[in-house]
């Protein structure tokens, strides 16, 4: 042990006035001492002691710690005659919860990590807290215990174990000199349980129209139920969203269902080709494993043939935010009917894919999503363009863009706020009469 610690671990004695107990004393000198020399902040702790030749703390009220308030003494205690597992252990019941990982977290009273701190600033120690003491031992017991795995990055669950009823508890038993039963211990222990969210991933077909992605509430009673929505509080009877989620709440036993999907179409449009990639994110599942194959075909029967979901697998949080960034590489391929005032020739047709295949359009925020949506100009490419003519007055239009242009304003041209749209080019009002998304990349 070298000079250093020799000399800091004096002064952390003298100020605890020599009651400061051995997970303390180890601790504080924990990234100080190699393993090699003594294992755990304990062991280490009694190394530190030999050497500075101090009395050892025995946890007895006359020489209570004055680092922690003894606070480590009775999780210790509460580890070994199981009180802490048996509270765990209750709630993780109570809740029928299905876990592979978890985290630890604790509370303990504001003055005893206050102090901890000011030791750390008066002596210039860069060491753990003493939660993460705390936290440590009580990880390392549900590890043996339950035969679960701690996960700092992504736990299945957080397990917060609240001890500042048990230290108040058991500071006011030793100002009236009496006891503390090992019952009322028990009960001094709190537990709450945080469970993590699960997500999902996968791809949505919508083959029919009328059907909004998202839950749409009543814009009258703004979803609380009147006499417009029917009591049921919504724009829509059905959604993408509620169509699967009602079914995956179901199975895991979860709170909410969020839905996040990569755009969106309108209400009137199909979602056709491979589908939209989506992630539905589950809270609070009390049942985390699931024969998504099998829940797919449970949901698509259920949506009878109003909605398809394919490709479900797990994934992360992290996949939830990148559906939702727009990439310049991001593509939509549509395809619509196009409805005009006038008689439209093969001409015409072939001069509206040589003006809008690979040009850049100019669209300000449409009018019917103003309301919504930043009004601004939006640069977004055409890249490719087909037709094909099916009346004088009518032609199909496949058009693979790039994502987030609006297709019935380039069409209609909206008042001229897109420009150019295919009512400029083909000198005639043009409007979309049904719209398909066909693909989505």
């Amino acid at each position: 042990m070298d000079q250093n610690v020799h000399l800091k671990a004096n002064k952390l004695v003298e100020l605890n006035n020599g009651n400061i107990c051995n997970r303390c004393l180890g601790r504080k000198f924990s990234n100080m001492i190699e393993s090699s020399e003594a294992d755990g902040n304990e062991e280490k702790g009694k190394l530190i002691r030999e050497k500075i030749s101090i009395e050892s703390k025995k946890g007895d009220e006359e020489t209570k710690c004055e680092t922690c308030n003894d606070i480590l003494f009775k999780i210790d205690e509460n580890i070994k005659n199981g009180n802490i597992l048996e509270r765990i252990q209750g709630k993780i019941d109570y809740l029928n919860l299905e876990f592979d990982t978890f985290l630890i977290g604790s509370k303990i009273p504001e003055e005893i990590l206050n102090r901890d701190e000011w030791l750390n600033e008066a002596l210039d120690l860069d060491v753990e807290n003493i939660k993460k003491e705390i936290n440590r031992e009580i990880g390392k017991l549900l590890e043996k215990e339950l035969d679960k795995e701690v996960d700092f990055d992504n736990p299945d669950i957080v397990i917060m174990v609240d001890l500042r009823k048990l230290i108040q508890e058991n500071k006011d038993n030793n100002d009236d000199n009496s006891q503390k039963s090992e019952s009322n211990d028990l009960s001094a222990i709190k537990i709450r349980i945080q469970i993590n969210p699960i997500f999902i991933e996968g791809r949505y077909r919508k083959l029919i129209r009328g059907i909004p992605q998202t839950k749409w509430p009543c814009r009258k009673c703004k979803g609380k139920g009147c006499s417009e929505c029917g009591g049921t509080g919504k724009m829509y009877k059905e959604s993408v969203e509620e169509l699967i989620s009602e079914i995956f709440l179901d199975k895991t036993r979860g709170y909410e269902a969020k839905f996040h999907g990569a755009g969106r179409e309108d209400i009137d449009v199909k979602m056709l080709g491979t589908g939209r990639p989506f992630v539905l994110e589950i809270k609070e599942p009390k049942i985390r494993k699931l024969d998504l194959q099998k829940l797919a075909k449970e949901v698509n029967e259920h949506s009878k043939g109003k909605t398809e979901y394919i490709d479900l697998k797990y994934t992360d949080r992290k996949k939830k935010a990148e559906i939702k960034v727009s990439s310049p590489d991001t593509f939509k391929i549509y395809r619509a009917l196009v409805e005009c005032e006038d008689n439209i020739s093969d001409e015409q047709l072939a001069k509206l894919k040589e003006r809008l295949e690979k040009t850049i359009i100019d669209q300000q925020t449409p009018q019917r999503v103003a309301h919504r949506r930043a009004d601004k100009i939006r640069q977004r490419e055409v890249k490719e363009l087909s037709t094909k003519p099916l009346t004088s007055k009518k032609f199909e239009m496949t058009v693979k863009t790039q994502g987030g242009l609006y297709i019935k304003e380039l069409i209609s041209s909206d008042d001229d706020r897109t420009t150019p749209s295919v009512s400029e080019i083909l000198g005639t009002k043009a409007i979309c009469k049904e719209l398909d998304v066909i693909g989505v990349g």
